[in-house]
């Protein structure tokens, strides 16, 4: 992740929530049926059983909230550690980098990545990958679905409440192009805006 990307996330800590709520600036966006797929996935994360689940570049903690499991959460930004801290009292949270990975060998059940391995350039998921099948017997991967109205693949422009605009690198996914990018598995959820592939 580059400097610039780093101050972005940053920065959009206190408003990251924002985007799964639709509140703040995505108040007036028009997602037909986001609030119910958010209510699904979140429902899946629940059903899981998993003793322990490594949440990388885990943002503010909204999803890995509803995981019933000993959840640790990386991520480089104190901003956003400081409200997962907040969110998910019993979680134990590490600053570091989601690529190399700051833990011993097969130590997590799983390790889960919430629209984090869409934003990666090619170098970036093979390290990823490597890092995360390293330490976590299986990985889940949450990213945002293909659909008709966006490409595979965007730079993207985005805003926010300051004013500021920050570029940010983007990917979409079929349930099955994902699985085959991390490894066979099971398809947890696949829906107009999330998929979500266990490896």
């Amino acid at each position: 992740m580059t400097a610039a990307e780093r101050l972005y996330y940053e920065r959009r800590a206190a408003e990251y929530d924002d985007w799964y709520l639709g509140t703040g600036l995505f108040q007036q966006r028009i997602r037909p049926g986001w609030s119910e797929e958010v209510r699904a996935l979140q429902g899946v994360l629940a059903a899981l059983r998993l003793p322990s689940v490594l949440d990388i570049a885990c943002g503010t903690g909204f999803l890995s909230a509803s995981l019933d499991a000993h959840v640790v959460g990386l991520d480089q930004s104190a901003s956003m550690l400081a409200i997962a801290a907040n969110r998910i009292p019993g979680a134990v949270f590490v600053r570091g980098d989601a690529l190399h990975l700051p833990f011993r060998t097969n130590v997590f059940e799983c390790l889960m990545a919430a629209h984090f391995y869409g934003h990666l350039d090619n170098n970036a998921r093979t390290l990823f990958l490597n890092e995360a099948r390293r330490v976590a017997k299986s990985v889940l991967v949450i990213d945002a679905a293909k659909r008709d109205d966006v490409p595979f693949e965007e730079h993207q422009e985005r805003v926010l409440k300051d004013g500021s605009r920050h570029m940010v690198y983007k990917r979409y996914f079929t349930p099955e192009r994902l699985m085959a990018e991390i490894g066979t598995g099971r398809i947890l959820y696949s829906g107009r805006w999330f998929v979500a592939v266990l490896a």
